[in-house]
């Protein structure tokens, strides 16, 4: 957001992570994209010029999003232990009780071109990294990180087989994990 307006830019994004959330992935367009973002197939492209650029440029908005939330929510649970594995537990649990489907425009990134899951790599790394750093134990950090990673997989693949009440175990196992002393 600039000065509290939202762009072209960022509009444009929005819509696409909503058109692949609804229509799916494989049948992304750009033209479906630009409608729903009320803009001129020009004026995407003006932004994005190719569905590759659109998507590479969606997967960097949602690991932005995710890491903005992330970084505020830390700050709210400062001077907890392992503040960081916690706000990351609680993160994922707010979105599980959405009840909505995961963003869709990385599984559409990677249908379209799989090369394009190299920032979610790094920002991954980068996380389990920020996470050890700031953990009571490292061990914690890698359990609570493949975990919630294993959940978070499971449903972007729709492969999901975790009942509710098993999903809400795992995480109160998880949560005692976070806040055990190493």
């Amino acid at each position: 957001m600039t000065n509290g307006k939202v762009t072209a830019r960022q509009k444009i994004l929005a819509a696409a992570a909503e058109a692949a959330r609804d229509v799916g992935p494989a049948h992304l367009s750009l033209d479906a994209v630009a409608q729903r973002a009320g803009v001129s197939k020009g004026g995407l492209l003006y932004h994005f010029p190719n569905k590759a650029k659109l998507l590479e440029a969606l997967v960097e908005y949602h690991l932005n999003v995710f890491d903005q939330a992330l970084c505020e929510k830390d700050k709210e649970l400062q001077g907890r232990p392992s503040s960081l594995l916690a706000a990351y537990l609680e993160l994922f649990m707010a979105d599980l009780d959405q009840c909505q489907p995961p963003p869709s425009g990385i599984l559409a990134a990677m249908a379209e071109n799989p090369g394009l899951l190299a920032p979610v790599k790094q920002f991954n790394r980068t996380l389990l990294d920020r996470m050890k750093v700031g953990a009571e134990s490292e061990s914690a950090a890698l359990v609570i990180f493949l975990a919630l990673e294993g959940m978070r997989s499971l449903r972007l693949f729709d492969v999901d087989v975790l009942t509710p009440e098993e999903q809400q175990k795992v995480l109160a196992s998880l949560a005692k994990i976070a806040a055990a002393k190493a």
